[in-house]
């Protein structure tokens, strides 16, 4: 039977209650005139007569393999155990939903009159108190989850037998409104909807397609593990058809899902500091006496503790040890090893010996089974736009890390060999590709390796970083070269090496380990003493584009300063950029391709300059620690930064050279236009003028930013020696449209 998931909650109330029932309830239904009743399923009192010629996979929770029907069936004997249940995707899509993506939670198994329940508890609600009846109270006051309804087959004694299949060969990680949300349909429909009338694309489990997969279905003493194949199906005709699946009206992934058991007791937990780094996990305690608030905060991190934690170095009871997938290429499988293993100079700086470790994932092992911190490497379709991310599995009890995910897009590399042909303009007939180029990319997948295990150690981005010598792989790094007298450049220390003097004095904050006896508190407070008076500073992902030193992808400690100098480089690469830039033998038109990230070198430094204007110095200030809260930008300096932005929208930043432009022709056969090329109103020929369009607009739009345009007005109205946004408005009026018209080329080249 199909299920079918309805949009009204009442009746999605009926459709978890009657999944739940299954052929019980639909016993229990008022019979059809003249049909025959039918009798409620009694559930057998032998599980061996219900399992005959099954195979069995012995572990944590025991289960038999049908290989008839390719059911699965569960034996229960662990009710009221709490354990962790772990979701995720075992296989991509291939745009945006892909491997590694998944979900974690506290479950457990109860058993309800003649139904077993899968039940989630509420851990954001508590009393940590030993009075039965305030935990009561609170348990009683917020709800909980039932996740799956199952009805036994059989119950022997204290065990029973679920057919876990509907729960296993479904979409546990609800992904068909993802499918659905990647094509409209109807004549002028784009993507996400748009003009036409097309109607949105529904995907939904087509069961008779879809199936346990045994291979990576299995056992062990402490988790069980499962795989379904899970097709989604569309109307014929109406699949998205920007999905990769060869028919997209057909997408079929592999889902995995687990019963794990929880970690043991003795995890210490660590109180949070907004200025530690580090991410926080809390919950609200009704149990806490009225002098203490009500939300307990804590620090999100791994466990780890010293043989010996009176001893300034020692090893750890157990290291931290992550896996890289085997499934990257060698060269870059062999940077991402090198990269993770910056971490244990941060470790080493905290008083451990060979604490963090990273090795290649050992053959045979599932890189989705939690006992494995892993690095995947993950291969997309699309633009070389390549995007990573880290992320750290909870156990939602205690915030102790019980798994890190890292999820690298595996054209990351390309993406800076793309800046590095723009930059060295390296294919010269009779000369070899210079070996700094493929250098330059691997050094990039060191630091993104390192930075993205960061975050699954429980490290938030720090964009101050930059501002104090490359001081974090935390930071989004900017590529440091330098122009040489002769005009070439210099990208050998593109990217820094080790890890950063920000990433080591957080590391000890979070993970240091004091001798018995030691006020763990106050030695925390000493080290963040420390950490201030050294002159560092945290500052992560903040809205708005308020901080001038808090920034992503830039370089230096003077954002005005590296704008100027990277504008300066920008200019003398355009003005020799040439066929040079592209492989041989590769059609002119790829020109464009390579131009692009060179065109738009400039763009992130142009945010940093930004945030000057209208811009606030503060911190994560706590009463007492010294720190200045907030601080205004001086005026001088805000006009400097002004004057800077408005240099990169002046014609002569925004022209290319004429013979460049000459060198572009319209795309060929099998070469279409990317998000990785210029738009353009000129049809199939180079636009220039689209290209100018595209550089100017960040900065006209950061200058007009409707929250700086507020800073602006308040601190003025609070200091008249702030510049204020009218006077800000009238220069920019007086620099674009007010100003004496060009002409030929430079005219449209002005941004009106």
């Amino acid at each position: 039977m199909k299920h079918v998931v309805p949009t009204s909650s009442l009746a999605l109330t009926l459709f978890v209650l009657l999944t739940a029932l299954g052929p019980a309830a639909q016993a229990q239904r008022p019979a059809a005139a003249g049909a025959k009743k039918v009798a409620p399923a009694t559930p057998a009192t032998s599980l061996a007569a219900q399992t005959k010629g099954m195979q069995k996979f012995d572990g944590y929770f025991p289960f038999y393999y049908d290989q008839k029907t390719g059911k699965v069936l569960l034996e229960i004997e662990r009710f009221n155990e709490e354990f962790l249940y772990f979701g995720s995707m075992a296989s991509s899509v291939g745009k945006g939903i892909e491997r590694g993506q998944s979900n974690s939670a506290i479950a457990k198994f109860i058993r309800v009159g003649g139904k077993v329940l899968l039940v989630e508890p509420n851990y954001d609600y508590r009393a940590v108190t030993d009075n039965a009846d305030e935990q009561r109270a609170v348990d009683n006051a917020f709800a909980k989850s039932v996740i799956w309804g199952f009805v036994p087959v059989a119950i022997e004694g204290n065990k029973a037998l679920v057919d876990l299949t509907p729960f296993l060969v479904r979409d546990s990680q609800k992904i068909a409104e993802g499918l659905g949300s990647r094509g409209y349909q109807g004549p002028g429909a784009s993507l996400m909807g748009g003009p036409g009338g097309g109607q949105p694309i529904s995907y939904k489990v087509d069961e008779s397609r879809s199936a346990v997969y045994l291979d990576n279905t299995r056992n062990f003493p402490k988790n069980s593990e499962f795989e379904a194949l899970v097709t989604f199906t569309s109307t014929p005709g109406r699949g998205a058809d920007n999905l990769i699946a060869p028919d997209p009206n057909a997408v079929t992934v592999q889902m995995h899902q687990a019963f794990i058991a929880l970690p043991e007791k003795g995890f210490r937990t660590r109180k949070f500091d907004p200025r530690s780094g580090f991410q926080d996990f809390s919950y609200l305690d009704f149990a806490a006496p009225m002098s203490q608030p009500l939300a307990q905060r804590f620090t999100v991190r791994h466990r780890l503790a010293k043989k010996d934690p009176a001893a300034a170095v020692s090893e750890a009871v157990e290291p931290i040890v992550y896996y890289v997938d085997r499934g990257a290429p060698a060269a870059i499988k062999k940077a991402l090893l090198e990269g993770g293993a910056w971490w244990n100079q941060a470790f080493e700086a905290a008083g451990y010996q060979n604490a963090f470790q990273i090795k290649e994932l050992p053959v045979g092992a599932d890189p989705l089974d939690i006992r494995y911190n892993v690095v995947n490497w993950i291969n997309r379709s699309g633009t070389p736009r390549a995007y990573s991310y880290g992320a750290s599995y909870v156990d939602p009890r205690t915030g102790e890390i019980i798994k890190g995910v890292v999820s690298l897009g595996a054209d990351r590399h390309r993406q800076d060999y793309l800046i590095a042909e723009g930059l060295l303009q390296p294919y010269e007939d009779g000369k070899p590709v210079p070996e700094q180029m493929e250098q330059l990319a691997l050094a990039r997948v060191r630091q993104l390796s390192a930075h993205e295990i960061g975050h699954t150690l429980g490290l938030h981005h720090n964009f101050t970083a930059s501002s104090k010598d490359r001081g974090s792989v935390m930071d989004y790094p900017f590529p440091r070269f330098t122009m040489q007298a002769d005009g070439r450049l210099d990208v050998s220390q593109a990217y820094a090496t080790g890890i950063g003097s920000w990433d080591k004095r957080a590391v000890q904050w979070g993970y240091a380990d004091f001798p018995a006896g030691t006020d763990e508190n106050q030695a925390l407070d000493r080290i963040m003493q420390e950490t201030l008076q050294q002159g560092f500073r945290f500052i992560p992902d903040i809205g708005g584009y308020a901080h001038p030193a808090a920034n992503q992808w830039d370089e230096g400690t003077d954002p005005v300063a590296q704008l100027t100098s990277l504008m300066a480089v920008r200019r003398s690469v355009l003005d020799r950029f040439s066929e040079k830039a592209i492989r041989p033998e590769a059609p002119m038109a790829t020109l464009e391709e390579v131009l692009v990230p060179i065109y738009l070198l400039h763009r992130y430094q142009v945010e940093a300059v930004a945030k000057s204007l209208g811009g606030q110095y503060f911190s994560h200030a706590v009463k007492n620690d010294g720190q200045a809260p907030t601080q205004m930008v001086e005026p001088a300096v805000q006009w400097q930064a002004f004057n800077a932005l408005l240099a990169t929208i002046s014609p002569a930043a925004l022209q290319l050279p004429e013979a460049l432009i000459a060198k572009i022709p319209p795309r060929p056969s099998g070469y279409p236009a990317t998000l990785e090329t210029f738009g353009g109103y000129t049809g199939p020929t180079f636009d220039p003028l689209a290209a100018a369009e595209a550089a100017a607009a960040p900065t006209i739009a950061a200058i007009l930013s409707p929250q700086r345009a507020a800073r602006l007005i308040e601190y003025q109205a609070r200091d008249s020696r702030q510049p204020g946004f009218q006077p800000v408005v009238e220069q920019l009026l007086a620099s674009t449209w007010r100003a004496k018209p060009e002409t030929g080329y430079a005219a449209p080249c002005k941004p009106w």
